[in-house]
């Protein structure tokens, strides 16, 4: 009989929860819910994305050797670091048609190759743009002032050590993330401080340059015979400098502030607006979209633009035909 009454009173209990079930406040989730299906586009398109610029860059080095262009220049080298780049970053959003868990707990040399190394790429694209101006105002600047040229080798040597400085720094930082029980906040740290203030530095060197060649109309008339003008070197370079530099910005002016745990803004996480998620084991539903955003509009966009700016030129004779008599 008293089993029979508790059973009774279990199946009311049962009742009473399930009729005020409507009323009881959902459990707590880490972050926002997002449909599978919505993850799944969101995946595709990045790796579509990612993969028609590999291919347009690939075209873009094919037709180097069709239009036999000069196989070592500025023009190759940007779009081979593009296209190394482009390359990376579809494979890593291919990971994630699997599983983001697995994307973000990789060893340690595939951590580096498809987290850090594209972050390094850019800033080589982003010195390499340094270099291609400063170039340009040294071939206009030289016919008046040849003893300007001397100060070249120095240039490339200075931005040479800025870039394998970068590359050393994220190297190490992430092989001691991955190999060693270090703090990884303070390496996260140490990090974006040194990325960040580099990309600024960067960012302003090539703002004065641009600012520089604007100003000479020797210049123009040089990059024309390159098939370009100042305007766009212009247009291109401040639009790099601006996507730069913001990232750049957004994140020291997060890392200055004291009570870093407790920010939020834009709905993620300081970090993941970093190179590399460093601090998370797994993005999340919510993480996992706006990491892919963020490399959208702070990485695709800029390089977007360079490859563009940089792409194959058909040369002027296989353009206009010339008349009878001239050939």
């Amino acid at each position: 009989m008293n089993g029979e009454v508790m059973e009774v009173m279990e199946e009311n209990q049962e009742q009473h929860h399930a009729g005020n079930g409507s009323h009881l406040p959902p459990p707590p989730t880490i972050t926002p819910a997002i449909p599978p299906y919505v993850k799944l586009g969101l995946t595709i398109a990045y790796t579509i994305f990612y993969s028609l610029l590999f291919a347009f860059i690939y075209a873009q080095l094919w037709l180097v050797l069709r239009y036999r262009h000069k196989r070592f220049s500025y023009q190759t080298a940007f779009l081979f670091l593009c296209l190394l780049w482009a390359a990376l970053r579809a494979l890593l959003f291919s990971f994630y048609f699997r599983d983001c868990v697995t994307a973000n707990a990789l060893g340690p040399f595939a951590f580096w190759l498809l987290y850090c190394f594209p972050v390094c790429l850019q800033f080589f694209t982003l010195s390499l743009m340094n270099l291609y101006c400063a170039q340009v105002y040294f071939k206009a600047k030289s016919k008046f002032t040849p003893a300007l040229l001397k100060y070249r080798l120095p240039l490339y040597l200075v931005f040479l050590t800025v870039s394998l400085l970068f590359l050393v720094v994220n190297l190490v930082c992430a092989l001691l993330v991955k190999m060693t029980a270090s703090d990884v906040k303070t390496i996260v740290l140490v990090r974006v401080a040194i990325n960040d203030s580099l990309f600024v530095l960067c960012a302003i060197s090539l703002s004065v340059c641009l600012y520089k060649v604007a100003k000479m109309s020797l210049a123009n008339i040089y990059l024309e015979s390159k098939g370009t003008s100042v305007c766009q070197v212009t247009l291109i370079g401040v639009t790099v400098v601006l996507l730069y530099a913001s990232r750049a910005c957004y994140n020291l002016v997060v890392l200055a502030l004291t009570n870093i745990e407790t920010i939020n803004s834009f709905d993620y996480d300081w970090y993941n607006v970093s190179d590399q998620a460093d601090l998370r084991s797994s993005l999340g539903d919510a993480g996992y979209v706006v990491f892919g955003v963020i490399l959208f509009v702070w990485e695709l966009l800029p390089t977007s633009l360079v490859v563009f700016f940089f792409r194959v030129r058909q040369p002027p004779q296989d353009r206009v035909s010339p008349p009878d008599g001239v050939r």
